[in-house]
């Protein structure tokens, strides 16, 4: 790849994915005849996601060693007046890192898939939808314009929809993807409105053709008002990222994703469609830094989600929902660090983020095969010694998310602590209480199920009235399969084709950050990719107070961060390991605040009685007046009506009588003659 990378090579990155996909989904399920197996199945789609992997490393490799970035349209589907459709690449290192995460992940989850769900008839559906949904991501990080850049936005959403809604036959899960699809139709139209007005103002949908416009937008004001358009723009593209992201309050479909096999929890929490709205946000730099009443909207919208996701995180006992909620707060730590124009900082993040959190759901469903598919974790405890790598792998990721110095966590997280420390814009007051509160929050929750599941008391096995939620196909015959450990079992470690990715992820999850933080942070990995304009100081500062990697961990050991996370880890071990009477005796006395994170702030409820009741109530009177009374009763039945009701006078003419024609024809005359004879007054 020495002098230029290659165009065919980029163009396989996709492609072997989706030639994957095919083979599985085509080829190995019954609407072709199930022509191949299981094997050749998972064998195709592995080796597709395998490939992009390998070139993804190479073009990252070539890009860090000085080759020029790849800018270049591969197709032009139309022209239509001087605006051109087109499928084209973008290739810097950006993209390079993104193509790196996304093919890694998504290659561990396709290994790990084989033994979740060996026992599942829709086997070959899920690798196939796996590695479509891996092609649709590509596609979006690859993307140099906004055409492209919808078309894996809204691929993400629709196999995603699959996936979530899966196991088709629980009403949950068809509860779960429809609930998913609607909120991203809400933000993707605010995302589609930001891209019209871009293409109405830039004349282009190339990304470099509209950033080389930025100034003259900066200067345009938004029709009627006195709003800038760039302002209006910028939000109408972060609302977009709002759905797609789970931001507060386009957040509420996230975490009933969890009625989708682990597999693929952990790929859209991890790698895939969560991290697109950061991505965007970031690819989108040039623009953003022209408003910084839009980089204030997307840091409160952050500082929200990052701090009161986190608060739902406590009070969860489904394992897989924990991690869930984890996830929201730490994407609202991105979301923060892009208002605060370190967006280098919120890409690093999501480096970081993507390994170890897609090790926790992975560990989570490594618990739940080993738990016989119970999730309730006030049903396990003890696993530690039963189940040693999902132990200590689940630990390193419990580490690492809570920011413990020199874990890959800990650069990231404590770098957009520091960039929002030196943010002066409206509404950095309250993101720096949200990410310091959101430390301590973090910890606690996290290290809450990391001792309920491995430490103290061995709970399974034991009659329990906690049974929440399941993960298994056996819910599929309306959950008539046996959950939990019968009397005298006990768990089990997951084999080889589980724990392997466990282990592979939980090396970045440790060792990146300390290696990534200098050169993508402070060196030139994003030079010329990501633009933050002189007015914002935040990455000037973090770079002067940056000495090194080991310098900054130590440092972190007599920082507020480090005694926060540190608080919520022996807290959450002397709740629940010491004294775990205290926080029974704490939900009794603060019920009403119990209730309310309970119910998820009633944001569920609020969307059912005011959008949902809304819309029954519009359908309904629109039915009732529309169809039935304006369609049905005046169009369709008043036209039959009145054609009867002629059909009927004219009849009485039809009587076979020579006289009665006469006499019609005389008035039909006299008919014309009145029309058509000048008024005799008329001038």
């Amino acid at each position: 790849m020495a002098g230029q990378l290659n165009p065919q090579l980029l163009l396989a990155v996709p492609l072997a994915p989706l030639a994957g996909s095919a083979i599985a989904g085509l080829l190995g399920t019954r609407f072709f005849g199930n022509v191949v197996g299981r094997k050749v199945s998972h064998t195709a789609t592995i080796l597709g996601v395998l490939i992009a992997f390998v070139i993804s490393f190479m073009t990252l490799m070539a890009l860090k060693d000085g080759t020029p970035a790849y800018n270049a349209t591969l197709y032009q589907w139309m022209q239509v007046a001087g605006l051109k459709l087109e499928v084209g690449f973008l290739v810097d290192n950006l993209t390079a890192m993104m193509m790196c995460v996304v093919t890694f992940v998504s290659l561990m989850v396709h290994i790990y898939t084989i033994g979740y769900m060996e026992e599942d008839e829709g086997y070959n559906r899920f690798f196939s939808y796996i590695s479509l949904f891996t092609f649709s991501m590509l596609m979006l990080v690859m993307s140099n314009n906004f055409l492209q850049l919808f078309f894996g936005w809204e691929a993400v959403g629709l196999v995603s929809y699959l996936l979530i809604g899966f196991w088709y036959t629980r009403p949950t899960a068809i509860y779960a993807n429809m609930k998913a699809f609607l909120v991203n139709r809400v933000g993707d139209f605010g995302f589609i409105l930001g891209i019209g007005l871009l293409l109405a103002y830039a004349g282009s949908m190339n990304y470099m053709e509209v950033f080389a416009k930025k100034e003259e937008l900066a200067k345009l004001m938004f029709p009627g008002t006195d709003w800038m358009l760039i302002t209006v723009a910028c939000i109408c593209l972060f609302i977009g990222a709002m759905g797609k992201s789970a931001q507060f309050p386009l957040h509420v479909w996230l975490p009933d994703s969890m009625e989708g096999p682990t597999p693929i929890s952990a790929l859209i929490h991890a790698a895939t469609m969560v991290t697109a709205g950061i991505f965007m946000v970031s690819r989108m730099s040039p623009l953003f830094e022209l408003s910084d009443t839009a980089l204030s909207f997307i840091m409160v919208i952050g500082a929200i989600t990052a701090l009161f996701m986190g608060f739902l995180g406590i009070i969860q006992n489904d394992i897989k929902r924990v991690v869930a909620y984890s996830t929201l707060s730490q994407l609202g730590y991105m979301t923060v660090a892009l208002g605060a124009s370190a967006y280098s900082v919120a890409v690093f993040h999501l480096m970081t983020h993507a390994f170890f959190k897609a090790l926790l759901f992975l560990a989570a469903g490594s618990v739940i095969i080993g738990m016989h598919h119970d999730q309730d974790i006030r049903n396990m405890g003890g696993l530690r010694k039963y189940m040693p790598i999902t132990w200590i792998t689940s630990l390193l990721g419990s580490l690492a998310l809570i920011g413990t110095p020199f874990f890959s966590g800990f650069y990231s997280k404590d770098s957009i602590i520091e960039a929002v420390m030196e943010s002066h814009l409206a509404g950095a007051g309250f993101a720096k209480f949200a990410v310091l509160a959101g430390v301590f929050v973090t910890a606690f929750y996290s290290f809450r199920m990391y001792f309920l599941v491995f430490h103290g008391e061995e709970r399974f096995g034991k009659a329990h009235a906690h049974h929440d939620h399941h993960d298994h196909h056996d819910d599929e015959e309306g959950d008539h399969g046996h959950h939990g450990l019968a009397p005298g079992q006990k768990p089990h470690e997951s084999p080889l084709v589980v724990t392997l990715p466990l282990i592979l992820l939980a090396i970045p999850s440790v060792i990146i950050g300390f290696f990534a933080i200098e050169p993508m942070l402070f060196g030139n990995f994003f030079k010329g990719v990501i633009f933050v304009d002189e007015t914002h100081h935040a990455m000037e500062a973090l770079k002067e107070e940056f000495h090194g990697a080991v310098p900054m961990a130590i440092h972190a050991l007599t920082s507020l961060p480090f005694w926060l996370a540190l608080a919520g880890v022996v807290i959450s071990y002397v709740f629940y390991m010491v004294k775990p009477a205290i926080p029974a005796a704490i939900k009794k006395n603060v019920g009403i605040i119990y209730n309310v994170l309970d119910n998820k702030y009633y944001m569920d409820r609020f969307n059912e009685i005011v959008f949902a009741g809304g819309a029954r109530v519009l359908g309904t009177g629109l039915w009732n007046v529309g169809d039935k009374g304006l369609i049905d009763g005046l169009i369709v039945n008043g036209s039959a009506t009145v054609v009867a009701w002629f059909s009927r006078a004219i009849r009485l003419f039809q009587s076979g009588y020579i006289y009665h024609y006469a006499f019609v024809m005389i008035l039909g005359v006299l008919a014309f003659l009145v029309y058509f004879m000048p008024f005799p007054f008329a001038k």
